[in-house]
């Protein structure tokens, strides 16, 4: 099957993650240049059983089975590792979209995760004073809460990404990384919500017909939403305007040549990416029952970075699998010495020289 990629600036010539081309006429020149994109039905119609396939079917059979393992082995701790994981994998995700695919390098991404715990922080203390933010009776439930977060993530984002993507390199990450600062001082000054010693949570948010302070209700609303933020982070992607992105990831001038404006595509990859990560801070809010400044310190981001690293750049499931193998390090490393980031170094080190796609790259077979 060939897949026809519209007519406009955004249908630039760049190559498909699964082989082949674009068909796209040239928006500036008027020359029709024709490729095609062969996608993973070309041969029979039907969807291919591909490695890649295979990997993330078993994944997600795994993980719907967690709560089942955990009860069955009587690991109930199993359900609370999990959870934090599928909250990491949000944001790592998240980064991947403009670090992967747009080679914006932000060591301030953690001021979204910890503004988007914040949001639920702060409406949780004023409900607990037997107030309501700002007049709004919804002040507790996931369905006003959780959006709000997003959405305050994501306006940080509009402003972090309109001042720093002016620039590139060096300066794009120190001014990603002075932002992220900012915010992190800016939480400890808030005495009244704890300032440095953070802020506890009484109860998780409510969501009509679930009960969230259940573990196993919780992880499988997480699993929901990371599910879900993965198909809307493949389509996005695999999308003109992801094509683009990554256009103009690989050759800036040529885009502009093409009629692109790479202010505008970087800085709405930018947004989205905020926003999700803020969505990762409300949950990691709520799954942990307590936020604190450390959640938008420069080190937060850093070990998004090392994820994102780990599992593969420019691979919408290799963050999921950077996430696994860094808290599965973790764990393991934690029980042999204190220091066990000495240990995370040197493998992050192999990884970059002799596996750029990652993990994923790897059991994949080197394709998305």
């Amino acid at each position: 099957m060939t897949r026809q990629i519209p007519s406009s600036p955004a249908a630039v010539a760049v190559s498909d993650t699964r082989g082949g081309a674009v068909s796209k006429r040239d928006g500036v020149s008027g020359v029709s240049d024709t490729y095609s994109i062969c996608t993973d039905t070309c041969s029979t119609g039907r969807p291919r059983l591909t490695r890649s396939v295979i990997v993330n079917t078993i994944g997600l059979l795994l993980f719907v089975l967690v709560p089942a393992i955990a009860s069955a082995t009587g690991e109930s701790f199993l359900v609370n590792l999990m959870t934090r994981f599928l909250i990491y994998a949000i944001a790592a995700v998240s980064l991947d979209l403009i670090l992967g695919y747009g080679a914006m390098v932000s060591f301030g991404h953690a001021a979204f995760f910890g503004l988007g715990g914040y949001v639920i922080g702060i409406a949780a203390f004023h409900v607990n004073q037997g107030e309501t933010l700002f007049g709004w009776s919804g002040s507790n439930a996931a369905l006003v809460m959780w959006p709000l977060a997003v959405a305050v993530a994501g306006l940080l984002g509009l402003v972090v990404g309109f001042l720093s993507l002016r620039t590139s390199g060096v300066q794009f990450i120190m001014i990603t990384l002075a932002f992220g600062q900012m915010l992190y001082f800016i939480l400890v000054g808030l005495m009244i919500y704890g300032g440095d010693d953070g802020l506890s949570i009484d109860a998780r948010n409510t969501l009509p017909g679930l009960n969230l302070n259940d573990p196993s209700t919780f992880y499988y609303v997480c699993l929901a939403l990371m599910t879900a933020w993965i198909i809307v982070c493949r389509r996005i992607v695999n999308s003109p305007f992801g094509m683009a992105l990554q256009s103009i990831k690989q050759n800036p001038r040529r885009s502009i040549g093409l009629g692109l404006a790479p202010l505008r595509y970087r800085l709405t990859a930018f947004v989205l990416s905020a926003a999700g990560t803020g969505l990762a801070g409300a949950l990691w809010a709520n799954y942990a029952l307590f936020v604190s400044p450390d959640m938008s310190a420069w080190q937060k981001s850093g070990e998004l970075m090392a994820m994102v690293i780990l599992g593969g750049m420019g691979t919408i499931f290799g963050p999921v699998l950077g996430v696994a193998v860094y808290l599965g390090l973790e764990q393991v490393a934690t029980g042999w010495t204190e220091h066990w980031m000495l240990i995370l170094g040197p493998v992050l080190v192999l990884v970059v020289l002799f596996g750029k796609r990652g993990v994923y790259g790897w059991l994949a077979g080197g394709k998305q």
